[in-house]
């Protein structure tokens, strides 16, 4: 995917500045939140290659936000509602087609329509395709009432030409569509339902689409699916809108060869974006599922995603199965998404936003990844499976239900020298590794609220830059192995509220910083306690303040909470033995692997 930089004048709210046009001279686009850049290769390379670096902070007031990232983009085609004048009714039947009207031409078994107004097509058309080539104003409106079309030259259906176009599902009927095996390299239409102009797809019936050559259904201007129940079959992508694919509404059942939903105009900085409001959305691609060079925007109805055979199939080098992925802005602002991917769950080339709705997800890779920063301020956020759950160089935690289980780390703030050029993560970087002994390399996590559970066999709360907590709640299941740590930070883990829990090995154990102003303590266990372990932590008075059941082996603790004052003596019991008494603000000493106090 080509990464575009599109200036956003929405900067001085979300703070990415310096992450997005490090260097870069923009022009914006009146009345755009975004607008085309102008952005030099070398201002580029200085984006990609550092954004780590020049994160800024990202306010986390982002009301507007849906409105203004649709906004940037072109205006989508508006559908004509009201019923055009009737022209003609086709009858297909079988090698030909008999007409009742005019508007409408007939030469052997290709039907072509000339003119603007509403067709009612019936009938079979075997071997055969519908064309629709006018220059004149006005819609096209082909009202499909029980068709079956089948073409072994080209598309079924093919618009060459109109001002723009409607297909309609007549109410209580099932229409068909399957094109050509194979088409030639330079073919214009290229898909089973193709149209040069912008198509709408309504109606209450059904559609079966056989994409046999390569595409299902192509828009190649805007594409817009109001209803209807939609099946799509592709060699390659299932259902593309090369300026933009927006979803209102349907049920749709997409299998690809290629990518499942994509928008792909590479040449415009305000198309290639999709926006999903409703619908029932499924999709199994080999490919990307849902994929935009622009923007992914999903603010209601309810995907279930597969890529790539799924998280437990096995990646080739070369290919890219994400669950979402854009270029742009990945926004998340309602739904209910679901995620099976052997790739990366949702990736996005500079930045997430997740505000409401459900996201679950299982993933070979990442579960969220964003090249420059994340914001997770409302949505319930579950990673079931994944490499690493979070990443990003910057992560800001506002709101929402987070829970991450990761087979490396959890939550992973990282300024990107750990992903190649697609983006996708390669592998534990040398500040993974090495935990506390790696310098500040800029990035942060800051979490000011939300409910956060973090499982992972690596490092759970990394930041190969600096992390903050000032709210909400963080409980770490941290890793077995003492080459990693529960929480692991190169620069400052400051805590000045909410409250925080950390359990895992001792090897490289770090502490919250001095500066905290939360009160905080930190124990290293004389001995690792098994999994299901009642643990409980006191106060001087005998108070408890916090107590948990272990759910793997732990031989550390890092708990802040508003109960605790600094320089106090408190008392760690499992299973109502002491096990260590320790002082608050004090660091514990890790098991000499590394780590930090």
């Amino acid at each position: 995917m080509n990464t575009r930089t599109r200036t956003f004048s929405l900067l001085a709210g979300i703070g990415l500045t310096g992450a997005l046009l490090a260097g870069c001279s923009a022009t914006a686009v009146a009345g755009s939140a975004f607008g085309t850049s102008t952005a030099s290769s070398s201002a580029s390379s200085t984006a990609d290659t550092d954004a780590g670096t020049t994160v800024e902070a990202v306010d986390t007031t982002l009301d507007s936000t849906t409105a203004q990232i649709l906004a940037a983009n072109l205006a989508v085609h508006a559908t004509n509602q009201t019923a055009d004048t009737e022209r003609a009714t086709v009858t297909l039947t079988g090698t030909s087609a008999e007409v009742l009207g005019d508007g409408v031409s007939v030469s052997g078994s290709t039907v072509t329509i000339t003119d603007a107004g509403t067709y009612v097509l019936t009938g079979s058309l075997t071997d055969g395709q519908v064309v629709v080539d006018t220059t004149a104003e006005g819609t096209v409106r082909l009202v499909l009432d029980g068709v079956d079309i089948s073409s072994s030259t080209g598309s079924a259906i093919t618009v060459t030409a109109a001002a723009d176009v409607v297909v309609e599902l007549a109410d209580g009927t099932s229409s068909s569509l399957s094109d050509t095996a194979s088409y030639a390299e330079d073919a214009e239409s290229n898909a089973a339902l193709y149209s040069a102009a912008d198509l709408t797809i309504t109606g209450t019936g059904s559609l079966d689409v056989q994409g046999n050559g390569n595409d299902g259904i192509t828009g190649k201007d805007g594409l817009v699916i109001v209803s209807g129940a939609i099946t799509v079959t592709a060699a390659d992508d299932g259902i593309r809108g090369k300026d933009y694919l927006v979803i209102e509404g349907g049920t749709l059942d997409v299998t690809a060869g290629g990518d499942g939903l994509t928008s792909d105009n590479e040449d415009d900085a305000t198309a290639g974006f999709i926006s999903i409001s409703g619908g029932d959305i499924t999709v199994d691609s080999q490919g990307d599922a849902v994929v935009a060079i622009t923007d992914v925007v999903v603010t209601g109805g309810s995907l279930d995603l597969t890529a790539g055979g799924g998280s437990s199939a096995e990646l080739a080098a070369d290919a890219s199965a994400k669950g979402i992925k854009a270029g742009i802005v990945i926004d998340l602002e309602g739904g209910d998404v679901t995620i099976d991917s052997a790739d990366d769950a949702v990736h996005s080339d500079t930045w997430v936003h997740a505000t409401s709705g459900t996201l679950t997800v299982a993933t070979g890779d990442d579960g969220l990844h964003a090249d420059s920063a994340m914001l997770l301020d409302g949505a319930a956020v579950i990673v079931t499976r994944s490499y690493e759950g979070i990443e990003s160089a910057d992560i800001r935690i506002t709101g929402g239900d987070i829970a991450v289980t990761a087979s490396d780390d959890g939550m992973n703030a990282s300024g990107g020298t750990g992903t190649d050029s697609d983006g996708q993560s390669t592998g534990t970087t040398a500040g993974d590794m090495r935990g506390g002994g790696m310098g500040d390399d800029g990035s942060a996590i800051t979490m000011s609220g939300g409910t956060v559970v973090i499982d992972a066999d690596g490092d759970g709360f990394d930041s190969n830059g600096s992390a903050t907590i000032s709210g909400g709640s963080l409980v770490v299941n941290g890793p077995e192995n003492d080459g990693n740590g529960a929480l692991d930070v190169n620069g400052t883990l400051i805590v000045t509220g909410g409250e925080v829990l950390a359990t895992g090995s001792a090897g490289m154990a770090v502490s919250p910083d001095a500066s905290s102003t939360e009160g905080w303590l930190s124990a290293t266990l004389g001995n690792t306690l098994a999994a299901g372990t009642e643990v409980t932590i006191t106060s001087e008075d005998g108070t408890v303040l916090t107590s948990f059941t272990t759910t793997k082996s732990i031989a550390s603790i890092v708990y802040a909470g508003p109960g605790l004052t600094a320089g106090s003596p408190y008392t760690v019991s499992a299973s109502g033995t002491t096990i260590a008494s320790v002082t608050a603000g004090e660091a514990a000493a890790s098991r000499g692997m590394g780590g930090r106090g």
